[in-house]
């Protein structure tokens, strides 16, 4: 992997744990759902998986969390734009 594409990912990678860290820091958020993001954010900072796989985990636990028909539209939102950084993670 080139470097560009390695700084590229880590980019993506870091935009998308600051939107998610938003929403874990938000007291609007429900309890429950802002530790499903905090461990999420933990598993995105693991670097004994490679970066992709990392990303991919987490797009799947977000896609389950934005099914979620209690989950205020305002966070699905934000939820997808982090998704939307997570996918541009290539290796």
């Amino acid at each position: 992997m080139s470097v560009s594409k390695k700084q590229e990912n880590l980019e993506r990678l870091r935009q998308g744990i600051s939107t998610l860290e938003s929403i874990a820091n938000s007291p609007n958020v429900p309890r429950n759902i802002r530790n499903m993001i905090k461990e999420m954010i933990a598993s995105l900072n693991d670097e004994s998986l490679p970066i992709a796989v990392r990303a991919a985990n987490i797009i799947s636990a977000l896609d389950d969390l934005t099914q979620d028909p209690n989950l205020a539209s305002h966070i699905r939102v934000v939820l997808w734009q982090a998704v939307s950084y997570l996918e541009g993670i290539r290796e």
